[in-house]
């Protein structure tokens, strides 16, 4: 990556964490193209040469933030020496949710739109390059696994849908229990799911 392109991601780099901070902090409604731009130290012109409005940024950083979430996850999965494709499944979701218990701003930001920010990152065009796309790695990931299943695109978007509505207020709240408490049931109801999706006749929850 040459210089000019270093400059550019850096100034990228500036208005996401700007906005996200101030997404966070002030609220979205109560945040203007301006607050993001003067805390970030840019042009307001070099915002519109990556956003059209701070809707867009918005849009662009739930994919963006939660394609962070799924790209360390995956990293640490590979330190751990997991094969069998559930296995694996379920220690990136635990990953992730590790990481939305200790920073409840990212959890609130992305809210419940987890499945959301990964296939907008895996099939929108007009998402950077540079983001990590998800969808290509579990794709990776259910290749090497002894079982088949049908609409392997649905069964990811039930899970992540499951795992995002479910788990919100377990996180934040406590409710209806603490979340080490309900991860056992969320566990299960993800082996039903995938279960239900298997091709061979021979699956049983």
């Amino acid at each position: 990556m040459g210089k000019l392109e270093l400059n550019k991601k850096k100034k990228k780099d500036a208005l996401f964490n700007t906005a996200f901070e101030l997404f966070t902090t002030k609220g979205i409604t109560k945040t203007t193209i301006s607050d993001i731009v003067d805390k970030a130290g840019v042009a307001k012109g070099t915002f519109y040469l990556y956003f059209k409005d701070k809707y867009d940024i918005r849009n662009k950083l739930v994919s963006h933030k939660t394609g962070q979430l799924f790209y360390d996850a995956h990293e640490s999965l590979k330190e751990t020496g997991l094969t069998g494709f559930e296995e694996q499944l379920a220690f990136i979701i635990d990953h992730i949710l590790d990481r939305l218990e200790q920073d409840h701003s990212l959890l609130l930001f992305i809210s419940k739109n987890l499945a959301w920010g990964v296939f907008k990152g895996a099939f929108e065009e007009k998402m950077p390059d540079e983001d990590y796309h998800f969808y290509q790695s579990y794709l990776q990931l259910l290749s090497t696994n002894k079982h088949t299943y049908r609409n392997p695109e649905l069964m990811l978007f039930t899970i992540i849908e499951l795992v995002g509505s479910t788990c919100y207020s377990c996180i934040l709240y406590e409710q209806p229990v603490p979340l080490d408490e309900y991860r056992p049931y969320l566990h299960k109801a993800i082996t039903g799911i995938l279960c239900s999706f298997r091709e061979d006749e021979t699956a049983t929850l």
